[in-house]
Order: structure tokens, then sequence, then C-alpha cells
């Protein structure tokens, strides 16, 4: 299969980095320093959780472009660009995708994928996620902190089921590189699985400038981080999604299995003081809740306190 890696950034180039490693074709669009960084040196993603030889996988020779530099036709497109770049995927979708490509966003905004099939009527736009804690340390090198690497995609609710072979292929594909990949039959459940924690986790970092090892004992972070969780999972519920677990006993048992050090990509972007994910991840859940009538008062009082900051 062809590959794109739309954004090729912590998370998009860390696993187009396994993928090319088990010798897929792969294609990184990136920019910048980083892209300048790839061309000349190839892409290094080090696995800080490793001690031997396997600790650093290097793509190179690599094939890393511009956007505009890229004229084949892919199998796959998974846009992996922060949400407020998905103008430009959308733009890239609509001139290099066939009818049998599958685009995949795997961003960390719950209904990206819906969102997209607006804008690219005849074309295939799925839905999915992704885990990952990874970061660019450098132009040209990613960091990988935490072994966990998983892939979850799939058809929305009601949405024609076209090119479903083709969907199975990729998620033997994704295995074989040591991806956990799976071809969800709910990717609106999935995903909102993996919302309710990057959200809640990620709002409550920023609030309290913090770090994860706030959330992994008793305190105010660790409240707010499990409300959090628990007005998105009434969000999902009024949307007539069933969960097959506790969301908030599973985001307590995953945040306490990690590192204390951790942060979130939203987090990082707007202590950069650059642009970032807040809208998608904390003041879309307060729209979502007033349009439901579900109250999502944690929320709101992040998004309130994201205004005083100006963010």
């Amino acid at each position: 299969m062809k590959i794109v890696m739309f954004g090729s950034g912590a998370a998009g180039g860390a696993v187009g980095a396994y993928l090319a490693k088990a010798g897929e074709d792969v294609t990184f669009i990136a920019r910048g320093e980083h892209l300048k960084a790839m061309q000349e040196n190839g892409l290094l993603l080090t696995r800080s959780f490793l001690e031997d030889a396997e600790k650093d996988i290097l793509i190179k020779p690599i094939k890393a472009m511009k956007a505009a530099e890229y004229n084949d036709t892919p199998d796959v497109i998974f846009v992996t660009v922060k949400y407020y770049s998905i103008e430009d995927a959308i733009d890239f979708a609509r001139r290099v995708a066939a009818k049998d490509t599958l685009i995949i966003p795997i961003l960390n905004v719950f209904g990206t994928g819906a969102v997209m099939q607006e804008k690219l009527s005849g074309l295939i736009c799925l839905d999915g996620c992704m885990y990952i804690y990874a970061k660019i340390t450098k132009p040209g090198a990613i960091e990988q902190s935490e072994e966990l690497v998983r892939v979850i995609y799939g058809f929305r609710k009601n949405q024609p089921i076209e090119l479903k072979e083709k969907c199975e292929e990729l998620e033997k594909i994704l295995k074989n590189a040591k991806i956990r990949g799976h071809f969800s039959q709910n990717i609106e459940r999935d995903a909102l699985r993996k919302f309710a924690f990057v959200s809640p986790m990620g709002a409550t970092l920023l609030y309290y400038n913090a770090l994860s090892g706030a959330i992994q004992k008793e305190g105010e972070p660790r409240e707010m981080f499990i409300g959090l969780i628990k007005e998105a999972v009434a969000i999902g519920e009024a949307m007539g999604i069933e969960f097959d677990v506790d969301l908030v006993e599973t985001g307590k048992k995953f945040i306490d299995s990690s590192l204390d050090n951790l942060s979130t990509s939203m987090v990082r972007d707007v202590q950069k003081g650059g642009l970032s994910e807040f809208d998608g991840q904390v003041r879309r859940i307060v729209e979502l809740g007033k349009k439901l009538g579900v109250p999502t008062p944690l929320y709101q009082k992040v998004a309130e306190w994201g205004d005083k900051k100006g963010i």
C-alpha cells in the first residue's frame, strides 16, 4: 500500500516510522525545519522506554516532502495534523485521493472524520484515533516515551461500508509494523473513549500548569480530571453511545500506570504561545453540552479560564 502521513510531527512521524521500518511505502508530508532535517538526515525515532540496540529507528533514505510536491495517488491518507490545520488536509485529499483511497483522520478531536467527509463528497473518509506518547525533540527527531502505539479506525454509524477488505488489510499491515491496529466496528464509541482521556488530561494539566504526576495523587487536579471524564461520558451517552467499560476507572488506571512527567500536545502548544487544539478539545464539549442539554460545568470553567488567558 502507498501510505501518506499528512502531518509528520510527533504522532504522525512516529507511526510513519514504524510503518516505514516494516518496509511499507510511506510518504511523510511535513514543512519547515522538521522537513528540511528529515530530507537531509532522515527521521530518527528514539524509543526511550527501551535500553537496547532497538531503541532507535532511523528512516533513511526517506520520502519526505511538502504537500504541494506530492503527485501520486495513495491507498491510505492518515491525517495527523492538528485540528486547526484540517482545511489543509481536506484540500490535499481533494487533490490526490481516488475513490478507493482510505482517508483516516487520527486526531485528538472527536468527530473529525464527519467534518472532513462533509467537504469530500465522493471520497471515503473514516473516523479514527491514536494512542501514543511522543514529542519532537529537535527537527527530524522524535522521542516516544511509552511503549503503547495504537491506531483505531472505522466507519461511522449509517456510513456506507466501502473498501472493507482494504480496511482489514490495513489492520494487518499495522500489526505487522508493531502497531496495535484495530478496524473498529464502533468507531464513535472508541474515538470518544480516547477523547474522554486525552481531553480531560490536557484540560486539567493546562489549567493547573502541571505534569501528569499531579493527577496521579489525590487532590484538586485529580478531581477535575475525573469530573471532566464524567462530563465527556455524559455527552457520549446523550449522543446514544453505549460504552463497554467504565471510562473513569479506565482513565485513572491509565494515568496511574504512566510516567509522572507527561503532558499533551495541546498543553505544549498553548505553553509555546502558538495555535492549539483548545477549541476542539475544550470549547467543543461546552458547545455540544449546550446543544444536547448536558451540563458541563468543569469544561465551562476551563473554557472561561482560557478566554481570560486569550487561548
